[in-house]
Order: C-alpha cells, then sequence, then structure tokens
C-alpha cells in the first residue's frame, strides 16, 4: 500500500543474521478469595480412567460490578459519577497489585504509551482488507501495513509476495493460518504436537479437520520420528503442519529444517504440504537467538503469525499474520457494502492496536528488541540456576525464556503469583519486564512456603516424566 508509515530499523549484524548484543508499584491491599473447587478434568468424572483434577478459577459472579440506573437527579449531585470514580480508583490499585505479582503468563507489561492518549477518542477501526481502503475513513492502514512491512522483512518475504493483517489476538493468527492451508488442501490432514497451543485444535474442531496429534521430546519439541509413521500413513492426502516457535507450556521450539526434511523424506513434494508457524511469543525473539531455528518464507512455509501483545508489550490483545499472496485468493471476497476487499476472520477489527504496534517497532528497532531478548535469557538462566540451587526441580530450554519447575503444593500461592499450571508443573515467563530483583523475591518467598509444605514424610514430587531426569533433583534423581 502507497504511503504506508514504514518502520525505520537499525541494520541487523554481520552477514545479514541478527544475534544478541551484549518503578516501583504502590502496593495496596486486596482482598483474600476463597479457592475454587477441585473438579475432574472436562468437569466429568470417568469411572474406566484416571482424570487429572484441574482448579478452575472462581465464577466473577460472585464479585461481578452491577450496572445501576442513574437517578433521576444524578445530573445534579453527579453521586453517580462519584461512585463510578471510586470503583475506578479501587481497579487501578488492584491492577498495580496484581501486576506485581505477575509471572505466569507471556506478556511484557514494560511499556508507556502516552503518546498515543490523545487518539483514544476516536473510533478507528481497519474493517477488510488493509491494503485497499473501505469507505469508513476513520482508520489507521498506513500504521498497520508499515508494522506488517516491519513482520515481512524480518520473515524474509517481498512486499509482492506476501497478504497479512493485525489481528484480534494469536488465536486468530492461527485460526487464520490453519484456515488457509485448509482452503489450498480441502483434504488435507493438520498436523500438530500435543504441547501445541489449545487454539490449534479449537481450529480442527471448527473447520471439521482430520486432525493427527504428534507425540512430544522431553523438552516438549516435535518428535519427528513419532511424525514420521504418522506421515507415511495418509500419503495419499496432503499434510498441513502446525510448528511451534515456542511451546505454550515449555516453551519448546520445533526444528523446522528437521520438520521439512521429515516431509520430503516421506515423499511430500512442496505442492503437496502447507506450514503455519505458531510463533505467538517466540516468533519475535528467535531472529536474536544464535543458533535458533530461522523462519523465514526462503523456505517452503505457507504463514506466521505472532502476539502483539506479548513480547512486544501491547496493552491489549493483537497479534500479526503473513501468508504468501499466493494462497490468499482463495479466502478473498468483494464486499460492495465496504467498498473493499476481505479475507480477514475478524471483519472489523481495532485500529488502535496498529498505532501501538508501530510506536514500539520504531521506538526499539531490531537492536531494541536483540537486547530485550538478551536480558531475556540471561534472567531466565538465573531463575532455573537458583532453582537448582535450592533443590526444586526446573528445566530450561535452550531457546527458551520459560523456566518449568515443579508445581507449588499452595493453590493460593499458584494464585498470587498468577502461574500456569499443567499436572505437576508449572513455569514462570521471563519477559522484558521481570527483573532480577523480582525473580528474587519470588523465590525467596517460595523457598520459605515450601520449607512448610515438604515436612517429615512429605517429599516434592519426581517431575522426570515432564522435564526429565536430568532436571529432576527429587529424592530418587538427585
Amino acid at each position: 500500500m502507497a504511503g504506508g508509515a514504514e518502520i525505520k530499523a537499525p541494520s541487523r549484524n554481520v552477514n545479514g543474521k541478527a544475534e544478541i548484543l551484549k518503578g516501583n508499584l504502590e502496593p495496596t491491599a486486596i482482598e483474600v478469595e476463597p479457592l475454587p473447587p477441585v473438579v475432574p478434568e472436562n468437569g466429568v468424572e470417568k469411572p474406566s480412567e484416571k482424570s487429572r483434577n484441574i482448579v478452575l478459577g472462581r465464577n466473577v459472579h460472585s464479585t461481578c460490578l452491577t450496572i445501576t440506573e442513574p437517578e433521576v437527579n444524578d445530573e445534579v449531585t453527579g453521586d453517580k459519577e462519584a461512585q463510578m470514580a471510586g470503583v475506578l480508583a479501587r481497579y487501578r490499585k488492584s491492577l498495580m497489585e496484581r501486576t506485581k505479582y505477575h509471572l505466569g503468563y507471556p506478556y511484557n507489561l514494560d511499556f508507556d504509551y502516552g503518546a498515543l492518549a490523545q487518539l483514544q477518542h476516536f473510533s478507528i477501526n481497519n474493517l477488510g482488507d488493509p491494503f485497499i481502503e473501505s469507505n469508513y475513513g476513520v482508520h489507521s492502514r498506513q500504521f498497520e501495513v508499515g508494522v506488517l512491512d516491519w513482520f515481512a522483512r524480518l520473515w524474509e518475504i517481498e512486499k509482492d509476495e506476501y497478504w497479512g493483517y493485525i489481528t484480534n489476538c494469536g488465536t486468530e493468527g492461527n485460526l487464520h493460518g490453519i484456515l488457509v492451508g485448509r482452503e489450498v488442501f480441502p483434504d488435507g490432514i493438520l498436523y500438530a504436537s500435543r504441547e501445541s497451543h489449545y487454539s490449534v485444535f479449537k481450529a480442527a474442531r471448527m473447520y471439521r479437520m482430520e486432525c493427527v496429534k504428534v507425540d512430544t521430546l522431553v523438552s516438549g519439541e516435535i518428535d519427528c520420528s513419532d511424525l514420521r509413521p504418522k506421515l507415511l500413513a495418509n500419503k495419499d492426502k496432503p499434510a498441513i503442519l502446525n510448528v511451534n516457535i515456542g511451546t505454550t507450556v515449555k516453551g519448546a521450539v520445533d526444528d523446522l529444517d528437521v520438520v521439512i526434511q521429515t516431509l520430503e523424506e516421506c515423499g511430500f513434494s512442496h505442492d503437496r504440504f502447507y506450514i503455519h508457524c505458531d510463533g505467538a511469543l517466540f516468533g519475535l525473539m528467535m531472529p536474536f537467538v544464535k543458533r535458533a531455528p530461522k523462519v523465514s518464507f526462503k523456505k517452503p512455509i505457507g504463514s506466521v503469525s505472532v502476539s502483539g501483545h506479548k513480547f512486544v508489550g501491547c496493552p491489549m490483545p493483537c497479534g500479526v499474520q503473513i501468508t504468501r499472496m499466493e494462497h490468499i485468493n482463495v479466502l478473498s471476497s468483494n464486499v460492495e457494502y465496504l467498498a473493499s476487499r476481505d479475507a480477514t476472520i475478524m471483519g472489523s477489527r481495532n485500529g488502535h492496536a496498529p498505532l501501538f504496534l508501530w510506536y514500539t517497532l520504531n521506538r526499539k528497532g531490531y537492536k531494541g528488541f536483540q537486547k530485550d531478548v538478551q536480558k531475556c535469557l540471561r534472567n531466565a538462566h538465573y531463575l532455573k540456576d537458583r532453582l537448582h540451587e535450592a533443590g526444586i526441580s526446573a528445566m530450561l530450554n535452550e531457546l527458551s525464556s520459560t523456566v518449568v519447575f515443579e508445581r507449588p503444593r499452595d493453590e493460593e500461592f499458584v494464585r498470587r503469583w498468577q502461574l500456569a499450571c499443567e499436572g505437576n508443573i508449572a513455569h514462570v515467563v521471563v519477559m522484558p519486564n521481570v527483573t532480577i530483583e523480582k525473580l528474587d523475591f519470588f523465590l525467596n518467598e517460595l523457598v520459605e512456603k515450601r520449607s512448610t509444605w515438604y515436612q517429615g514424610n512429605v517429599q516434592p514430587p519426581c517431575i522426570a516424566a515432564e522435564i526429565g531426569k536430568a532436571n529432576c533433583v527429587c529424592a530418587l534423581h538427585k
């Protein structure tokens, strides 16, 4: 799109390959809430199999903020405005407190978008195709295309060879990428590792696609020795693959080159498979990590998606989806009502998100993200080493900032630190806003609590099955 708001970034280093370069919050009291009940997985007890119990969050109806009708004289007294101002002030304090104890989810909370406050008075909607204006004139397409061009350069595809858009979240990127694959190969089979994000399997259900789950290594990476026989069993049908650039729980990065090699060795030519790369968090980190598998459209991939509210640090959920121009025509249609075309999933799209992304990409550039990646990896190694020193089982994949460790026994502790848990393990995702001081605060509290959880004959669990014997420091594997 001519006139796109181009993002100028410092050039990457030697040989065109990016390599790593070498505020106090107000504490407020927060009401202690009762723990939610433990329910069987999927809410159904299956007598024939041992179900893992899942702790669900509390029912928000118990604390919802009721909407009340204004009194007749509210405009005179101002009571309603004062009441709402009080609610918002208390909510702000609660947000500050919860941000202070945030470690388990991959959101970069280190941002300041005060300069964009002047634009919050406008209803900005990028409905339809980002490259073709519609009759609705209050849009930010010029910023959106500038952001898309930046990611196209990052993933090595020419401007006239790609199509993409800024999505409302990472899940929408996966839904769109897999939908493109399904439209290119209507009879294709979707292959995804068992540790793929749940949105991949949601897409399979929504599109009624045959889906084959592939086993993973202990690291969480796709096991190509299991992928191979499953591909060979379905050689008569095209393959649609989801490749993880950072799994949800363990932060494992599938080796794209090995996946492509496995497809080729199984007899799949490049015109009989489609690869979608789910790079929700690490899709923006991997280009700046030495020895990382390179995500590039110079390889036979079909699409890449990344979240904007994770490593970039956008204050609202959003994402970026890039695919090849040759594939998008199967989805695109003219819409007279818009005077534009549309190949997106949602239609109306948040026009403010491109402004936030454009602003941050301009401020940081490639070198700024390199520094952020270095900090995250360094602090993640610090956390893993400290956990081991404290006698706590922990794992950190080489290309990851996600530290996996034994699940705390106290669900109140889990809720306080907003830890993401699965079975016997939990994780901390070290983001640019996570400092050494914050990690020390967390570690000291964990060690103190742990001394009360494991006393006498009560021993820490063995999680060798989840993180490998080399990372487990239980009594059996010390």
